[in-house]
């Protein structure tokens, strides 16, 4: 039942915005990338610690890269894994992937080696391309990646600013490795694009999904392309022209999405492999001014307190994104005194979207809200109860969503698919876990996240996820995660753990069990997932049904 009174309130904010829909013509988006490199040779696509790379260069790099994996056996519809931090190479294995049809699966160097084996067994990553720094992770499970991993291709972060030191390659148990200079040395500098369709899969990004536990989410080319297109209309993109400074590490699907953006509309982006080093992060703005900004509203933060912020040129800056949370109130106001008015920017959206599906335009925002959905998006607000009912303008409910960027599904995973995705009208909706309401206009405002899920740094946690693996260590009964905000990060999360202890170890040394139990979490989780705050209950809160209370343990955790 529809009770909004119009199936799309937003198409007013469309019209009087002069937004329309554009539909992708071409797909993958390494074609865009060899068109430029034709039509634009000598503009520059990258900048890396000062280092510019010329889209001529990029292709003819990407193309070297697909010679020397298609050497090695690997063709379309093969999995890769690329583990690195932000340096060229990430984005030339990306386009070397496209040009073959191949699928990219981004391996996060944050895994902990549990979490590192179940990706690539799952995935089926045959090829991973990663920076020499990570290759001790791989080397101390290898034997448990026997028969998946053939090849890997190991990097040096400044391989491609300087000439690489002739060194050993690390012995890998039963892997055959190469160095990634030598792989692409000898190889034809032209590759011939292998004919992708939309529906073909291009990634397979690994997120806890709406549910915890880990999922390979499939993202066509297609949807790439069109949330790329539809979302980045806003910025203002022009070939030669845009300068991009966005931060989110390539692992991330917002990386990863933003920069494939960014060289389909033919701009060059700053690439900073760690956004923590701030200074560097500054220097880099400063002697690169950029003409399109985004990041967590953290970042901003840093950014503005920083100071050498007002060095920065913004004269030609025509929009700030923020994403992975809101950003409200006077933390709002201070950045856009800095940056200017009608400038910044919400992009909302999850992994299994590709991943944007609602934006706030800029000369027509309104600042509590993430936005409208994107254009070709339909978006409700169903209630939590049942998820069956479609609610009236300004109740809260789960935010649900049918749009060009959904996912093909769950890699082997059709149950939690289904769970995920709902067909509405004849229409596939995600059910997205978040909480918000939409107003008369189709803005809509987020209430809370999915009551388990929390926001780390930019990344999603899920309590369940935590708890499962809690589970194993024999002290603990029973766990709980909760979050509370973090003062000192606007827009995070600090993970406190609530812990029911065996009977046979309830008296032991309460300092001793917690060092035990953070040891453990940093041996089998990924550090963002490692609870911060640990607190021991005799008994943990349970709801008259007998749920665990986790309303209770917020207001424990924040007493």
């Amino acid at each position: 039942m529809n009770t909004t009174g119009k199936t799309k309130p937003w198409q007013f904010i469309y019209d009087e915005a002069g937004i329309e829909e554009s539909i992708p013509k071409v797909v993958p988006f390494s074609i865009h990338v060899s068109r430029h490199a034709i039509d634009r040779p000598n503009s520059p696509a990258l900048c890396y610690l000062s280092q510019k790379i010329s889209y001529a260069e990029l292709n003819t790099q990407a193309s070297q890269l697909a010679n020397g994996l298609t050497a090695l056996g690997i063709s379309k519809g093969d999995v890769i894994g690329i583990q690195m931090t932000n340096i060229p190479q990430y984005i030339v294995a990306l386009v070397a992937a496209a040009k073959m049809g191949v699928i990219v699966s981004n391996v996060s160097p944050l895994l902990a080696p549990p979490e590192l084996v179940y990706q690539v067994k799952n995935a089926n990553i045959s090829t991973l391309i990663v920076l020499d720094t990570f290759v001790p992770a791989i080397q101390g499970v290898a034997e448990q990646l026997q028969g998946v991993i053939n090849n890997v291709i190991v990097t040096g972060a400044m391989d491609t600013i300087k000439t690489p030191n002739e060194t050993v390659m690390p012995a890998i148990k039963d892997v055959q490795t190469y160095n990634y200079t030598r792989v692409i040395a000898d190889e034809k500098t032209h590759f011939e694009q292998v004919t992708v369709s939309h529906e073909d899969v291009a990634l397979l990004q690994y997120t806890g999904g709406t549910t915890g536990s880990p999922k390979g989410a499939m993202l066509t080319h297609g949807g790439l392309a069109w949330v790329a297109e539809n979302a980045y209309t806003h910025a203002g993109m022009e070939a030669g022209v845009t300068v991009s400074a966005a931060p989110f590490p390539m692992f991330h699907i917002a990386g990863t999405a933003g920069v494939m953006a960014v060289l389909l509309f033919g701009g060059m982006s700053l690439l900073i492999p760690d956004p923590r080093d701030i200074d560097h992060y500054i220097d880099q703005l400063i002697a690169n001014p950029p003409t399109q900004l985004a990041g967590v509203p953290a970042l901003y933060q840093m950014l503005l307190n920083h100071p050498k912020s007002g060095e920065i040129d913004l004269s030609n800056l025509k929009i700030a994104m923020s994403g992975s949370a809101p950003l409200t109130g006077n933390d709002r106001k201070k950045i856009e005194g800095w940056i200017g008015e009608n400038k910044l920017c919400d992009l909302f959206g999850m992994t299994e979207t590709s991943p944007g599906y609602v934006v706030s335009p800029p000369k027509r925002s309104k600042p509590t809200t993430v936005g409208i959905p994107l254009p070709g998006v339909d978006v409700k607000i169903m209630d939590l109860e049942t998820g069956t009912k479609e609610l009236p303008f300004g109740e809260a409910g789960e935010i649900i969503a049918n749009t060009p960027g959904l996912m093909k599904g769950y890699l082997n995973l059709p149950e939690e698919t289904e769970k995920a995705v709902r067909l509405i009208d004849g229409k596939q909706y995600i059910y997205t876990g978040d909480v918000g309401f939409m107003d008369s206009e189709g803005y809509i405002t987020l209430c809370d996240r999915a009551k388990d899920m929390l926001i780390v740094g930019g990344y999603k946690v899920f309590s369940i996820d935590v708890e499962d693996t809690l589970s194993k260590l024999d002290c603990v009964d029973l766990s709980a995660v909760v979050g509370t905000s973090d003062e000192k990060r606007p827009g995070n999360d600090v993970v406190n753990l609530f812990v029911q202890l065996n009977s046979k170890d309830a008296d032991k040394d309460k300092a001793v069990l917690e060092t035990e139990i953070i040891a453990f979490c940093r041996a089998n989780m990924s550090p963002y997932k490692i609870p911060k705050r640990l607190f021991f209950v005799d008994q943990l809160p349970v709801t008259a049904i007998g749920k665990l209370d986790k309303k209770v343990m917020r207001e424990m955790a924040c007493s």
